[in-house]
């Protein structure tokens, strides 16, 4: 690899987590503590949020593009105004 490719990638690297982009990659990848999926329900658009263990965490999807997150904590889902799921 030449040093103007190794360079591109880190500099591209560089911005990338600069920018905020790591929170596009699930906050598990990076803080295994934020575990708790915060997910946006697509018939009443409710903020729900999820933690391991309850029905359905598994099949629970993020879409940070739609404005769905993760979250470390349970008060600071309850802060952002989510909801915990009922299940």
């Amino acid at each position: 690899m030449s040093n103007f490719a190794i360079a591109t990638v880190l500099i591209s690297g560089s911005v990338f987590m600069a920018t905020g982009g790591y929170t596009l990659l699930p906050r598990s990848t990076y803080d295994p503590a934020c575990d708790i999926k915060g997910n946006i329900s697509w018939n009443g658009g409710q903020k729900i949020y999820h933690v391991r263990g309850q029905k359905n965490y598994q099949d629970t999807r993020i879409r940070v593009l739609d404005g769905e997150r993760w979250f470390c904590s349970e008060d600071e889902a309850r802060a952002a105004g989510w909801r915990k799921a009922g299940r």
